[in-house]
Protein backbone atom coordinates (compact mmCIF):
# COMPACT_ATOMS: atom_id res chain seq x y z
CA UNK A 1 0.00 0.00 0.00
CA UNK A 2 2.79 2.71 1.26
CA UNK A 3 4.48 1.48 -2.87
CA UNK A 4 1.34 2.59 -4.30
CA UNK A 5 1.12 5.59 -2.40
CA UNK A 6 4.58 6.62 -3.12
CA UNK A 7 3.49 6.08 -6.95
CA UNK A 8 0.45 7.75 -7.12
CA UNK A 9 2.17 11.03 -5.36
CA UNK A 10 5.01 11.09 -7.78
CA UNK A 11 2.54 10.51 -10.93
CA UNK A 12 0.26 13.41 -9.23
CA UNK A 13 3.65 15.70 -9.36
CA UNK A 14 4.64 15.35 -12.84
CA UNK A 15 0.86 15.55 -14.23
CA UNK A 16 1.29 19.33 -12.29
CA UNK A 17 4.53 20.01 -13.76
CA UNK A 18 2.85 19.09 -17.33
CA UNK A 19 0.05 21.34 -16.78
CA UNK A 20 2.21 23.55 -15.68
CA UNK A 21 4.71 23.70 -18.68
CA UNK A 22 1.69 22.94 -20.99
CA UNK A 23 -0.46 25.99 -19.57
CA UNK A 24 2.44 27.99 -19.73
CA UNK A 25 3.55 27.10 -23.23
CA UNK A 26 0.11 28.65 -24.24
CA UNK A 27 0.90 31.54 -21.98
CA UNK A 28 3.47 32.04 -23.74
CA UNK A 29 2.16 31.43 -27.53
CA UNK A 30 -0.90 32.90 -27.43
CA UNK A 31 0.13 36.14 -27.62
CA UNK A 32 1.99 35.16 -30.47
CA UNK A 33 -0.45 34.31 -32.54
CA UNK A 34 -2.75 36.58 -32.05
CA UNK A 35 -0.14 39.27 -32.61
CA UNK A 36 -0.32 41.01 -29.23
CA UNK A 37 2.42 41.25 -26.83
CA UNK A 38 2.19 40.37 -22.95
CA UNK A 39 4.56 42.98 -22.12
CA UNK A 40 2.47 45.32 -23.96
CA UNK A 41 -0.87 44.34 -22.33
CA UNK A 42 1.21 44.96 -18.84
CA UNK A 43 1.65 48.71 -19.92
CA UNK A 44 -1.39 49.78 -21.05
CA UNK A 45 -2.57 51.41 -23.98
CA UNK A 46 -0.39 53.95 -23.56
CA UNK A 47 2.52 52.30 -24.19
CA UNK A 48 6.03 53.41 -24.95
CA UNK A 49 9.05 50.84 -26.74
CA UNK A 50 10.88 51.75 -23.79
CA UNK A 51 8.43 50.91 -21.52
CA UNK A 52 7.47 47.37 -23.21
CA UNK A 53 10.78 46.37 -23.32
CA UNK A 54 11.69 47.68 -19.51
CA UNK A 55 8.44 45.10 -18.79
CA UNK A 56 9.71 42.58 -20.96
CA UNK A 57 12.78 42.20 -19.13
CA UNK A 58 11.34 42.75 -15.37
CA UNK A 59 9.46 39.75 -16.15
CA UNK A 60 11.38 37.55 -17.72
CA UNK A 61 9.75 37.16 -21.17
CA UNK A 62 12.54 38.11 -23.19
CA UNK A 63 13.78 34.46 -21.71
CA UNK A 64 13.12 31.22 -23.49
CA UNK A 65 10.20 28.98 -22.35
CA UNK A 66 11.97 26.46 -20.44
CA UNK A 67 13.47 29.36 -18.20
CA UNK A 68 10.77 31.14 -17.78
CA UNK A 69 8.94 27.42 -16.53
CA UNK A 70 11.39 27.23 -14.23
CA UNK A 71 11.77 30.94 -12.55
CA UNK A 72 7.53 30.23 -12.30
CA UNK A 73 7.46 26.69 -10.45
CA UNK A 74 10.59 27.69 -8.40
CA UNK A 75 8.20 30.89 -7.79
CA UNK A 76 5.52 29.37 -6.25
CA UNK A 77 7.98 27.29 -3.33
CA UNK A 78 10.17 29.81 -2.72
CA UNK A 79 8.83 33.20 -4.30
CA UNK A 80 10.84 35.36 -6.78
CA UNK A 81 12.33 39.02 -7.70
CA UNK A 82 11.30 40.74 -10.84
CA UNK A 83 13.98 43.24 -11.59
CA UNK A 84 13.85 46.06 -13.88
CA UNK A 85 14.62 49.82 -14.46
CA UNK A 86 17.20 49.48 -10.76
CA UNK A 87 14.04 48.45 -8.64
CA UNK A 88 13.54 45.09 -7.48
CA UNK A 89 10.26 43.77 -6.65
CA UNK A 90 9.86 40.47 -4.04
CA UNK A 91 6.67 38.38 -4.43
CA UNK A 92 6.18 36.18 -2.28
CA UNK A 93 5.62 32.05 -2.35
CA UNK A 94 3.64 31.06 -3.64
CA UNK A 95 4.20 33.72 -6.44
CA UNK A 96 2.19 33.73 -9.42
CA UNK A 97 3.13 36.94 -10.84
CA UNK A 98 1.34 40.06 -11.34
CA UNK A 99 -1.76 40.77 -12.54
CA UNK A 100 -1.85 43.06 -16.34
CA UNK A 101 -4.79 45.06 -15.05
CA UNK A 102 -4.31 45.65 -11.54
CA UNK A 103 -0.58 45.17 -10.88
CA UNK A 104 -1.29 42.95 -7.60
CA UNK A 105 -0.18 40.03 -7.03
CA UNK A 106 -2.43 37.45 -8.44
CA UNK A 107 -1.38 34.90 -5.25
CA UNK A 108 -3.29 37.13 -3.18
CA UNK A 109 -6.12 37.79 -5.59
CA UNK A 110 -6.45 33.78 -5.25
CA UNK A 111 -5.61 34.20 -1.27
CA UNK A 112 -9.38 36.55 -1.05
CA UNK A 113 -11.16 34.67 -3.88
CA UNK A 114 -10.46 30.92 -2.80
CA UNK A 115 -12.16 31.17 0.70
CA UNK A 116 -15.20 31.85 -0.89
CA UNK A 117 -15.36 29.04 -3.64
CA UNK A 118 -14.50 26.88 -1.30
CA UNK A 119 -17.16 27.85 1.21
CA UNK A 120 -19.84 27.35 -1.55
CA UNK A 121 -18.51 23.78 -2.73
CA UNK A 122 -18.35 21.90 0.48
CA UNK A 123 -21.81 23.03 1.66
CA UNK A 124 -23.54 22.25 -1.84
CA UNK A 125 -21.36 18.83 -1.87
CA UNK A 126 -22.33 17.79 1.21
CA UNK A 127 -25.71 18.62 0.05
CA UNK A 128 -25.66 17.15 -3.04
CA UNK A 129 -24.03 13.89 -2.06
CA UNK A 130 -26.56 13.24 1.19
CA UNK A 131 -29.22 14.08 -0.50
CA UNK A 132 -28.47 12.20 -4.08
CA UNK A 133 -27.36 9.07 -2.43
CA UNK A 134 -30.47 8.63 -0.57
CA UNK A 135 -32.46 9.64 -3.43
CA UNK A 136 -30.91 7.14 -5.75
CA UNK A 137 -30.76 4.11 -2.89
CA UNK A 138 -34.70 5.16 -1.70
CA UNK A 139 -35.69 4.81 -5.25
CA UNK A 140 -33.80 1.65 -6.08
CA UNK A 141 -35.83 -0.18 -2.88
CA UNK A 142 -38.87 1.31 -4.11
CA UNK A 143 -38.65 0.41 -7.73
CA UNK A 144 -41.75 1.25 -10.39
CA UNK A 145 -43.48 2.76 -7.23
CA UNK A 146 -45.03 6.25 -7.29
CA UNK A 147 -41.96 7.07 -4.85
CA UNK A 148 -39.21 5.94 -7.35
CA UNK A 149 -41.07 7.54 -10.52
CA UNK A 150 -41.53 11.36 -8.37
CA UNK A 151 -38.05 11.33 -7.55
CA UNK A 152 -36.81 10.91 -11.07
CA UNK A 153 -39.09 13.45 -12.22
CA UNK A 154 -37.21 15.09 -10.12
CA UNK A 155 -34.14 14.27 -10.91
CA UNK A 156 -34.60 14.61 -14.12
CA UNK A 157 -35.47 18.44 -13.84
CA UNK A 158 -32.81 19.43 -12.10
CA UNK A 159 -30.59 17.50 -14.41
CA UNK A 160 -32.66 19.71 -17.26
CA UNK A 161 -32.85 22.95 -16.11
CA UNK A 162 -29.61 25.24 -16.70
CA UNK A 163 -28.36 26.69 -13.05
CA UNK A 164 -28.41 30.39 -13.98
CA UNK A 165 -32.26 29.66 -14.26
CA UNK A 166 -32.65 27.84 -11.14
CA UNK A 167 -30.77 30.60 -9.66
CA UNK A 168 -32.68 33.25 -10.12
CA UNK A 169 -35.78 31.38 -9.62
CA UNK A 170 -34.44 30.64 -6.01
CA UNK A 171 -33.52 34.26 -5.51
CA UNK A 172 -36.95 35.39 -6.96
CA UNK A 173 -38.93 33.03 -4.17
CA UNK A 174 -36.87 32.66 -1.10
CA UNK A 175 -34.66 36.04 -1.01
CA UNK A 176 -37.44 38.12 -2.88
CA UNK A 177 -40.70 36.75 -1.67
CA UNK A 178 -39.84 35.24 1.44
CA UNK A 179 -36.52 36.85 2.47
CA UNK A 180 -35.34 33.83 4.20
CA UNK A 181 -31.83 34.61 3.43
CA UNK A 182 -29.22 37.56 2.72
CA UNK A 183 -27.93 38.85 -0.70
CA UNK A 184 -24.28 39.68 0.32
CA UNK A 185 -21.51 37.00 1.36
CA UNK A 186 -19.98 37.74 4.47
CA UNK A 187 -16.75 35.86 5.62
CA UNK A 188 -17.50 32.99 8.36
CA UNK A 189 -14.58 34.96 10.55
CA UNK A 190 -16.97 37.89 10.82
CA UNK A 191 -20.38 36.60 11.15
CA UNK A 192 -21.32 32.55 10.94
CA UNK A 193 -25.12 33.88 10.26
CA UNK A 194 -23.90 36.35 7.89
CA UNK A 195 -21.93 33.31 6.04
CA UNK A 196 -24.54 31.02 6.25
CA UNK A 197 -27.57 33.21 5.03
CA UNK A 198 -25.53 34.52 1.93
CA UNK A 199 -24.50 30.76 0.90
CA UNK A 200 -27.90 28.99 1.57
CA UNK A 201 -29.07 30.00 -1.97
CA UNK A 202 -25.97 29.08 -3.93
CA UNK A 203 -25.79 26.01 -1.74
CA UNK A 204 -29.16 24.46 -3.06
CA UNK A 205 -29.02 25.77 -6.37
CA UNK A 206 -25.59 23.71 -6.96
CA UNK A 207 -26.78 20.90 -5.40
CA UNK A 208 -30.13 20.57 -6.67
CA UNK A 209 -28.29 20.44 -10.15
CA UNK A 210 -25.66 17.49 -8.99
CA UNK A 211 -27.78 15.78 -6.12
CA UNK A 212 -30.17 14.97 -9.52
CA UNK A 213 -26.74 13.47 -11.50
CA UNK A 214 -26.18 11.64 -8.07
CA UNK A 215 -29.42 10.27 -7.41
CA UNK A 216 -29.54 8.53 -11.26
CA UNK A 217 -26.43 7.41 -11.32
CA UNK A 218 -26.99 5.78 -7.45
CA UNK A 219 -30.24 4.00 -9.02
CA UNK A 220 -29.15 2.38 -11.48
CA UNK A 221 -25.98 1.29 -9.74
CA UNK A 222 -27.97 0.08 -6.63
CA UNK A 223 -29.97 -1.83 -8.62
CA UNK A 224 -27.28 -3.66 -10.65
CA UNK A 225 -25.53 -4.71 -7.20
CA UNK A 226 -28.76 -5.78 -5.86
CA UNK A 227 -28.91 -8.58 -8.64
CA UNK A 228 -25.55 -9.63 -7.80
CA UNK A 229 -25.04 -13.54 -6.71
CA UNK A 230 -23.31 -11.95 -3.61
CA UNK A 231 -26.26 -10.35 -2.62
CA UNK A 232 -28.44 -13.15 -2.85
CA UNK A 233 -26.48 -15.30 -1.14
CA UNK A 234 -25.99 -12.87 1.77
CA UNK A 235 -29.81 -12.52 1.89
CA UNK A 236 -30.31 -16.70 2.03
CA UNK A 237 -27.72 -16.66 4.83
CA UNK A 238 -30.62 -14.65 6.47
CA UNK A 239 -28.60 -12.33 6.92
CA UNK A 240 -30.79 -8.58 8.05
CA UNK A 241 -31.60 -6.49 5.53
CA UNK A 242 -29.79 -3.43 7.12
CA UNK A 243 -26.63 -5.27 6.56
CA UNK A 244 -27.29 -6.83 3.24
CA UNK A 245 -27.71 -2.57 2.21
CA UNK A 246 -25.47 -1.24 4.46
CA UNK A 247 -22.67 -3.61 4.37
CA UNK A 248 -22.57 -5.50 1.18
CA UNK A 249 -24.42 -3.27 -1.50
CA UNK A 250 -23.88 0.32 -0.73
CA UNK A 251 -20.27 -0.44 -1.13
CA UNK A 252 -20.52 -1.85 -4.17
CA UNK A 253 -22.82 1.07 -5.38
CA UNK A 254 -20.48 4.07 -3.25
CA UNK A 255 -17.28 2.89 -5.91
CA UNK A 256 -18.43 4.56 -8.97
CA UNK A 257 -20.14 7.58 -6.88
CA UNK A 258 -17.15 8.83 -5.47
CA UNK A 259 -15.04 8.75 -8.71
CA UNK A 260 -17.41 11.05 -10.08
CA UNK A 261 -17.33 13.07 -7.01
CA UNK A 262 -13.77 13.52 -6.50
CA UNK A 263 -13.79 14.73 -9.90
CA UNK A 264 -16.99 17.43 -9.55
CA UNK A 265 -15.57 18.63 -6.23
CA UNK A 266 -11.84 19.20 -7.76
CA UNK A 267 -13.02 20.77 -10.50
CA UNK A 268 -15.55 22.79 -8.66
CA UNK A 269 -12.77 24.05 -6.43
CA UNK A 270 -10.93 25.63 -8.97
CA UNK A 271 -14.64 27.67 -9.68
CA UNK A 272 -18.05 27.56 -9.78
CA UNK A 273 -18.71 29.59 -12.65
CA UNK A 274 -22.37 30.21 -13.43
CA UNK A 275 -23.05 29.70 -9.87
CA UNK A 276 -20.89 32.52 -8.53
CA UNK A 277 -22.02 34.58 -11.71
CA UNK A 278 -25.64 34.18 -10.77
CA UNK A 279 -24.91 34.98 -7.34
CA UNK A 280 -22.68 37.73 -7.75
CA UNK A 281 -20.00 35.85 -5.40
CA UNK A 282 -16.07 36.89 -5.78
CA UNK A 283 -14.56 33.25 -6.44
CA UNK A 284 -12.28 31.74 -8.31
CA UNK A 285 -14.95 31.30 -11.12
CA UNK A 286 -15.23 35.10 -11.03
CA UNK A 287 -11.53 35.78 -11.42
CA UNK A 288 -11.42 33.31 -14.63
CA UNK A 289 -13.93 35.61 -15.95
CA UNK A 290 -12.54 38.66 -15.47
CA UNK A 291 -8.97 37.18 -16.41
CA UNK A 292 -10.71 36.09 -20.10
CA UNK A 293 -12.47 39.37 -20.35
CA UNK A 294 -9.30 41.42 -20.01
CA UNK A 295 -7.12 39.19 -21.09
CA UNK A 296 -4.84 38.74 -17.99
CA UNK A 297 -2.88 35.86 -19.05
CA UNK A 298 -1.26 35.48 -15.31
CA UNK A 299 -4.47 35.39 -13.65
CA UNK A 300 -5.96 32.91 -16.33
CA UNK A 301 -2.70 30.82 -15.20
CA UNK A 302 -3.16 30.75 -11.71
CA UNK A 303 -6.84 29.92 -11.91
CA UNK A 304 -5.95 27.29 -14.39
CA UNK A 305 -3.61 25.41 -12.26
CA UNK A 306 -5.40 25.64 -9.10
CA UNK A 307 -8.11 24.19 -11.15
CA UNK A 308 -5.40 21.22 -12.35
CA UNK A 309 -4.23 20.78 -8.88
CA UNK A 310 -7.52 20.43 -7.19
CA UNK A 311 -9.01 18.10 -10.06
CA UNK A 312 -5.22 16.16 -9.88
CA UNK A 313 -5.22 16.11 -5.89
CA UNK A 314 -9.08 14.92 -5.52
CA UNK A 315 -8.64 11.73 -7.79
CA UNK A 316 -5.62 11.18 -5.47
CA UNK A 317 -7.70 11.58 -2.91
CA UNK A 318 -10.48 9.19 -4.15
CA UNK A 319 -7.93 6.10 -5.58
CA UNK A 320 -6.79 6.13 -1.90
CA UNK A 321 -9.89 5.54 -0.62
CA UNK A 322 -11.23 2.99 -3.24
CA UNK A 323 -9.31 0.66 -0.43
CA UNK A 324 -11.38 1.77 2.14
CA UNK A 325 -14.91 1.31 0.51
CA UNK A 326 -14.16 -1.98 -1.63
CA UNK A 327 -12.44 -4.89 -0.34
CA UNK A 328 -11.97 -6.42 -3.87
CA UNK A 329 -9.70 -3.47 -4.04
CA UNK A 330 -7.41 -3.87 -1.05
CA UNK A 331 -7.21 -8.26 -2.92
CA UNK A 332 -6.15 -6.76 -6.29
Amino acid sequence: MLAYIIRRLFSVVVMLLVVTLVTLSIFFLIPKMTGSDPAAMFVGKQADPASIEAVRQKLGLDEPILMQFWHFVSGIFVGRDYTGGGDTIRCAAPCFGYSFRTEQEVSAMLVDAFPVTLSMVIGAAVLWLVLGVSTGVVSALKRGTIIDRAAMITALAGVSLPIFFTAMLAMLVFRTQLKWTTATYVPITESFGGWFGGLLLPWVTLAFLYAAMYARLTRATMLEVLGEDYIRTARAKGLPESVVLGKHAMRSTMTPILTIFGMDLGALVGGAILTETAFSLHGLGGLAIKGVNERDLPLILAVTLITAACVVIANLVVDLLYAVIDPRVRLA
